[in-house]
């Protein structure tokens, strides 16, 4: 009688179509179960994306138009949590077609297993944001990278080119996988070959083509999403701090692997007697460039900087490490197949059952905020309401910050636009006229619900207040204080 391990070993292509089906389906089904209200950054998608500018104040655009094209599509939030997916499998697909060569299909379905220890592929991309859009391009430059130097083929250095194009459009972060590929290029003896190509210099050309269009935008603007990323990587305070701060990055992702080199162990222990020689060493030194590299470039810069690291910049850097434990493992026999798929099975359950206990059943004990329990569709049909009743018109703008506003916007049935933080430079597709003459309301939620908040007064100076709002979250014990106001139109 057959067993599931026959049919790993026998038919893995089949079994790797079947996981990247169970791991969409149920990393779709469960923030769609149990996320009440998008969370901060699909909200913050949706402020800017519909907005459709090639370059914004914080980063760069292209999460932000997917967004907003899956709400104009399908016009519902389960699309939002389909789309983490969407770019998830795709990351999978490419680091497969990259291993299948090199260590058999059943090699890169252990490799495949790995990589879905990560958090970052399952429990935390359901918040569909500039992170998990990196990874299917980034697999995709793995992938051509490795093709490219194998064979030659402009065709697959093009395909190096786009994949880097595009992913400076989904995130700046894309240098720390440019440079040691690059590097790469130009010490090992062998890459090194390439260089007497046209192969490179194609990929360079089309890189710079597919950006250009928001590499222009940043001429243009002054590089001013740069100054966010200047906030976000907290200089140093001190010699101790160039020091600390790679260590605590390389602390945070060394827990964030747990899991994955827990799904991994079978490979070395019990001690191999001698591993798998499937590959060549040309091909190892390229996945061990794929696999380290970003993650070495990163910890170099913050060590010449000073500068600090956010633990979730890791999401794209381990797509690779999967692969290069294969590589360097045991031969994977039934023994320790049967030990990392049983592995995987409690790891992928542990993940969904925390995720369940973390957003059904703890918000009823612990008090703790959760954006995805944010009350922000009564929010916006109160502000939606009230402005409705006071002026007789549909609400067309809001004046607040990113969060709050963001909530308003996307929904209250109009679906008014965000002037973010009163500010006219962080939006500057509002058109100061047009907001005047309809109006607007006015939200914040800290400091006192019944003055207008100092910053807001340049724009909303003749606002009125209101009686201030008290919400309950959607669940647990959590209640919203809202102060408001209404900006009457000037005629």
């Amino acid at each position: 009688m057959s067993t599931p391990f026959d049919t790993i070993e026998n038919r893995p292509t089949a079994v790797f179509a079947a996981f990247l089906a169970v791991h969409a389906a149920v990393w779709t089904a469960l923030p769609s179960a149990l996320y009440p209200n998008l969370p901060l950054d699909l909200i913050e998608a949706l402020a800017y994306g519909r907005e459709w500018q090639l370059g914004y104040d914080k980063l760069p655009p292209l999460p932000w138009w997917l967004v907003e094209a899956a709400y104009r599509l399908f016009g519902h939030d389960v699309a939002f949590y389909a789309l983490a997916q969407v770019a998830v499998a795709v990351a999978f697909v490419a680091v497969w077609a990259t291993a299948r060569p090199l260590v058999g299909a059943v090699g890169a379905l252990v490799a495949i297993l790995i990589l879905d220890g990560l958090h970052y592929v399952n429990y935390t991309a359901a918040k569909f944001n500039h992170d998990v859009i990196q990874l299917p391009f980034w697999a995709l430059a793995g992938y051509a990278f490795h093709r490219a130097l194998r064979t030659g083929r402009l065709a697959q250095w093009g395909l190096l080119g786009a994949a880097i194009g595009l992913a400076l459009w989904a995130k700046y972060f894309v240098v720390v996988l440019a440079v040691p590929l690059a590097l790469f290029v130009i010490v090992d003896a062998r890459a090194r070959q390439s260089l007497r190509t046209p192969g490179p210099y194609v990929a360079a050309a089309v890189a710079l083509l597919v950006a250009a269009p928001h590499l222009v935008w940043l001429v243009q603007n002054d590089f001013l999403p740069f100054r966010y990323a200047d906030v976000r990587a907290a200089h140093a305070r001190n010699l101790f701090d160039y020091v600390s701060h790679p260590l605590e990055f390389a602390a945070s992702q060394l827990l964030f692997l747990l899991p994955a080199l827990a799904i991994a162990a079978p490979l070395v222990w019990p001690r191999p007697r001698d591993a798998d020689a499937g590959a060549n060493t040309y091909d190892r030194r390229i996945v061990t460039v794929l696999a380290f590299g970003p993650a070495v470039t990163l910890v170099v810069l913050s060590l010449a900087t000073g500068r600090a690291l956010i633990a979730m910049w890791g999401y794209p850097l381990w797509l690779f490490l999967g692969l290069w434990i294969v590589m360097q493992g045991a031969a994977i026999d039934r023994g320790r197949l049967k030990r990392i798929v049983t592995i995987w099975a409690v790891v992928f359950v542990g993940f969904a059952l925390a995720f369940i206990v973390n957003y059904a059943v703890l918000p009823r004990y612990d008090g703790r905020y959760r954006a995805a329990h944010y009350p922000g569709e009564q929010l916006a049909a109160e502000m939606s309401g009230r402005f409705r009743a006071a002026i007789g018109r549909p609400l067309a703008y809001v004046v607040s910050d990113m969060w709050t506003g963001g909530n308003v916007g996307h929904y209250a049935p109009e679906r008014p636009r965000v002037l973010i933080d009163g500010e006219p430079r962080r939006a500057p597709w509002i058109d100061l006229g047009d907001l005047k003459r309809r109006g607007a309301v006015v939200v914040w939620t800290s400091g006192d619900a019944q003055t207008l908040p100092a910053a807001w007064r340049a724009i909303a100076a003749d606002a009125v207040v209101q009686p201030p709002l008290r919400l309950p979250f959607r669940s647990g014990v959590n209640t919203l204080t809202v102060g408001w106001a209404i900006l009457r139109p000037e005629s």
